[in-house]
């Protein structure tokens, strides 16, 4: 048992790893822990030994995998809650076996997150050394031959997305206050992560872009896909927060995952009414987050069996994100597709009290 609230992906997944990488023997690229065969296997999961890690179409991975074995650094793109994240963390820590390396991209990210600081301690007393230098995650990757992780590239500003293009093309960091530079060691990479829907998005100048091969994370194809992903992922989120012992009712799953892709698509699943869209992106990730929830209250404040009130607020939390059009989209949605709906009575009426 942990105390820790969400291990790292190789310690969570430590024993498939080590499991992996004793069986394998295909040609591993310099620096990496596994072939990428087996990166693949870890990630898409074997049917026996090794869950799968992320549900979606093969090729995309087999092609994030193999740009990572060639000097081109890999953007994966696509709209929140693609799994962007939790599939570059996983690459990370199969191809590197360390996942921590993360530069986190905000509007108030400095260059220096990229490149290198000083502990000014150090450097006053001293003056410019390598000792009085702090190294970024980037440049410890580099001189370690790691992967680094860059999240939300676009949030970052213009001037320092630029701080990747040497990093990236030169596969070098200059010091020009101690007339030194890194090179990246074998098995260097990065993997960035991007979306252009979210508010306060800096596109990314063609130079940098030219130097990532990107590769587009789309939302499930099918309801049936989603609902398995997101029946996953709350079954795994349950286990590791240790909440009490609830029965996951799939229909309320599938009530979920129905709505936000109809809200998402603007038209109910039989193609016959058309709905208006919600302004916030309603993505898988909200959908095990609200399924989530739900189960927590279903064991602390119900009978154990996710109903239809467990899931109710979280819904409508989810979809009306701006107080007043995104109320009339909800409100229209309730009324003209749930309420008609003859086995959705008590997923109707649970709605309309908390709305």
């Amino acid at each position: 048992m942990t105390t820790v609230l969400r291990p790292h992906a190789e310690d969570d997944h430590a024993e498939e790893l080590a499991l992996l990488a004793k069986e394998d023997d295909r040609v591993r690229p310099p620096g990496w822990k596994l072939s990428p065969w087996a990166v693949t296997t870890y990630l898409l999961g074997d049917g026996d030994r090794i869950t799968p890690k992320y549900v979606g179409a093969r090729r995309v991975v087999e092609v994030a995998v193999a740009t990572l074995a060639t000097d081109r650094a890999l953007l994966l793109l696509g709209v929140p809650g693609t799994a962007k994240t939790w599939l570059s963390e996983h690459l990370a820590a199969a191809i590197s076996g360390d996942s921590t390396l993360l530069v986190q991209g905000t509007a108030g990210t400095a260059e220096e997150s990229i490149r290198y600081g000083w502990n000014y301690a150090r450097l006053l007393a001293e003056g410019p050394s390598r000792e009085a230098l702090t190294p970024s995650p980037v440049m410890r990757a580099m001189a370690e031959g790691r992967i680094a992780r860059v999240e939300e590239l676009t949030r970052m500003p213009s001037d320092v997305q630029d701080a990747l293009i040497t990093v990236l093309s030169e596969k070098t960091l200059p010091i020009p206050e101690l007339n030194q530079e890194v090179q990246a060691r074998r098995g260097f990479n990065v993997i960035a992560t991007a979306n252009d829907r979210d508010r306060g998005v800096n596109e990314l100048s063609s130079a940098l872009r030219r130097r990532f091969n990107t590769v587009v994370l789309s939302l499930p194809a099918t309801a049936e896909e989603e609902v398995d992903i997101v029946t996953r992922r709350v079954a795994q989120l349950g286990r590791s927060l240790e909440l009490p012992e609830a029965t996951t009712g799939m229909s309320e799953i599938r009530r979920v995952v129905t709505v936000f892709r109809e809200l998402r698509d603007g038209v109910t699943e039989d193609g016959r009414t058309k709905v208006k869209s919600p302004s916030g992106t309603l993505s898988t990730a909200e959908a095990i987050s609200v399924l989530t929830n739900g189960l927590a209250l279903a064991a602390h404040f119900g009978d154990g069996v996710l109903r239809a009130a467990d899931v109710a607020a979280g819904i409508v939390g989810a979809v009306v994100q701006e107080p007043v059009s995104d109320q009339v989209v909800w409100r229209e949605y309730l009324e003209t597709v749930v309420r008609e709906r003859e086995d959705w009575r008590d997923f109707y009426r649970a709605c309309r009290e908390v709305s």
